[in-house]
C-alpha cells in the first residue's frame, strides 16, 4: 500500500498487553487447573441483568430516535446537561483513539502511570506525548490527559483541581481529557457536569455494568465537540442491543447504588485478603485493588498455576492487580493461594 495517500503517517507503537487474555497463560501454565477464575480485569463480577431486546433489535439499522434515547439516559446517569453533550461510541477504546486524529499534532502530556493506551494513542496520531507525574506540569502541553480515578492505583484529585486544569487550557485553546472510565461506582465528583469548551470526559459502560463485550462507552463534551466527535465515529456506531441495554442500565439508578455498595464491601475483604498474605495495598478502586508484594513474582507465578490470572506490571515486579472475585467458590480459590 502507498503510505503517502495519509497526511499523517501512523507511528510505530508496541503493541500494550492488557488483562482478560488468558490464551498466552494457557500456554505459559498449561497443567492449570480449569476453568481459569481470571481476576485480570477491572470489570464487575456481577453484571447488569440484561432486559430482553427485540429480535428487530438484530435485524435493522438503530434509529435516530433510540440513539437519541440513550443519549438522554446518559446524560441524566452522568449529570450532563443535556443529551446533547452526550456521545455514544461503541467502547471508550474507540474514542481513545479517535480523538488525537481530530487535532493537529501538538505537545500532549499524559497524568501517569496510568492506562497506557491513551499515550499510545496520541503516538501514533503523530503527536509528541511526555508522561508526568505532576499535575501541576499538564499545563504546560496543548492537550493534557487525565484518568481520574486512576488506573491501576485509583488516584482521584480534588474537583476543584480538575476544573482549573481545564480553564488554564482552554483560555489558550488547549484540551483536557478526562478518562473517568472507573467513576459510576465511585464517591468522586465527576467532570461531566462542567463539560466546557476544552474538556472531554469519557465514561466506561461496560466497567460498571460488568458487559465489557457489549462495547459501549460515551463522550461527554460541549455540544460542539461531541458534534465533531460524532461525525468522526459515523452514523450506526453503536448496535442496536447496546442501545436497549444501555438505556435500560443507565436509568436503573437503584441498581448502580447496590452495586456501588456491594463492590465496596468486596473491595475492603480482598483488602484483608491481601494484607494477610503480606501485600501493601498501593490503591485500587471498589473493581480491582492494586498492591505491592515482596514475593510478588513467584507470587504471580503460584496463582497462575493455580488457575487464577491477575494483572502484573512491567518494570514494577512486584505490583499486582487483582479484579474481584464473583461468588463464594471464586472467593474460596483466590484464599486457598493468598493464605
Amino acid at each position: 500500500m502507498d503510505h503517502s495517500v495519509w497526511s499523517v503517517p501512523a507511528r510505530e507503537v508496541a503493541p500494550i498487553a492488557h488483562g482478560g487474555d488468558l490464551g498466552a497463560l494457557r500456554q505459559a501454565f498449561p497443567d492449570a487447573p480449569e476453568p481459569w477464575l481470571d481476576l485480570s480485569t477491572g470489570i464487575n463480577p456481577v453484571p447488569y441483568r440484561v432486559p430482553p431486546v427485540e429480535a428487530s433489535a438484530w435485524t435493522r439499522l438503530p434509529e435516530a430516535g433510540e440513539v437519541r434515547a440513550l443519549r438522554e439516559a446518559a446524560a441524566a446517569a452522568y449529570g450532563a446537561p443535556d443529551s446533547d453533550h452526550v456521545v455514544p461510541a461503541p467502547g471508550t477504546q474507540i474514542l481513545i483513539e479517535t480523538l488525537p486524529r481530530l487535532l493537529a499534532p501538538t505537545r500532549v502530556a499524559v497524568l501517569g502511570p496510568t492506562y497506557a493506551e491513551h499515550a499510545a494513542a496520541w503516538a501514533r496520531a503523530g503527536h509528541a506525548v511526555t508522561e508526568t507525574s505532576d499535575i501541576d506540569a499538564l499545563g504546560e502541553a496543548r492537550v493534557a490527559v487525565i484518568v481520574d480515578p486512576n488506573n491501576p492505583d485509583g488516584r482521584t484529585h480534588p474537583l476543584a483541581e480538575r476544573r482549573a486544569l481545564a480553564a488554564a487550557l482552554a483560555a489558550r485553546g488547549g484540551l483536557l481529557v478526562a478518562d473517568e472510565a472507573f467513576a459510576d461506582l465511585e464517591p468522586v465528583e465527576s467532570l461531566c457536569p462542567h463539560a466546557e469548551p476544552g474538556t472531554v470526559v469519557l465514561r466506561s459502560f461496560g466497567k460498571a455494568y460488568g458487559l465489557a463485550g457489549l462495547r459501549l462507552g460515551f463522550a461527554v463534551a460541549e455540544p460542539e465537540t461531541a458534534a465533531r466527535i460524532a461525525a468522526a465515529l459515523g452514523p450506526w456506531a453503536v448496535s442496536g442491543p447496546a442501545l436497549t441495554i444501555g438505556r435500560a442500565a443507565l436509568s436503573d439508578a437503584g441498581w448502580r447504588a447496590e452495586s456501588a455498595r456491594a463492590r465496596a464491601a468486596d473491595a475492603a475483604r480482598l483488602d484483608r485478603m491481601i494484607a494477610r498474605a503480606g501485600g501493601r495495598i498501593v490503591g485500587g478502586t471498589c473493581l480491582f485493588r492494586t498492591a505491592d508484594f515482596p514475593d510478588g513474582p513467584d507470587l504471580y507465578r503460584r496463582l497462575a498455576a493455580a488457575g487464577i490470572a491477575v494483572r502484573r506490571f512491567a518494570g514494577r515486579p512486584e505490583r499486582l492487580r487483582f479484579g474481584l472475585p464473583s461468588d463464594k467458590a471464586a472467593w474460596c480459590r483466590l484464599s486457598r493461594v493468598l493464605r
